[in-house]
């Protein structure tokens, strides 16, 4: 009338088990992406703004440079400077590869970015009198607003 254990109980577990866990069990593969593909508008904006943020970060590293070697009027100033064109950078960075996976999340950071480099671009080609420097900002800001708004684009984040 022995009854056998092994068969109906799971083995004893171990003192270091008991204290600390067991050992998780292997987790299951990760599905492939199944999201819907950005149409080439979106890719096209994604694109344009991943330039940007390029050129931020660049003009990020070209600022703190200047800051380092040079004579600041204001060193706290000039090194918040290089924070903000960092930040802004690395959102437009995520914003991009967001824009590329038709992101819920991506195109209201992008939006807000690009109104202000519109605004950026203005000062700079007519109050500072730079066109060469506000003239390719606005001209980048105005393809991204459009490549944003197109149908095409609009229609890939419908039930988002």
């Amino acid at each position: 009338m022995t009854e056998d254990r092994s068969a109906s109980s799971p083995p004893p577990r171990r003192l270091s088990d008991r204290l600390f866990g067991a050992v998780a069990a292997e987790p299951a593969p990760r599905p492939a992406h199944s999201g819907p593909e950005a149409p080439p508008s979106l890719r096209r904006a994604a694109l344009a703004v991943a330039v940007e943020a390029v050129a931020f970060g660049a003009g990020a590293l070209v600022l703190l440079y200047l800051t380092l070697t040079g004579n600041a009027d204001s060193t706290a100033r000039a090194l918040a400077e290089v924070v903000l064109a960092s930040l802004a950078a690395a959102v437009l960075g995520a914003g991009a590869a967001g824009l590329r996976r038709v992101a819920g999340w991506a195109r209201g950071p992008v939006i807000a970015l690009q109104l202000f480099l519109a605004l950026v671009g203005f000062t700079f080609a007519f109050s500072a009198q730079m066109p060469l420097i506000g003239l390719p900002i606005l001209a980048v800001v105005v393809a991204v607003l459009y490549l944003l708004a197109t149908p095409e684009s609009r229609l890939a984040y419908v039930g988002r």
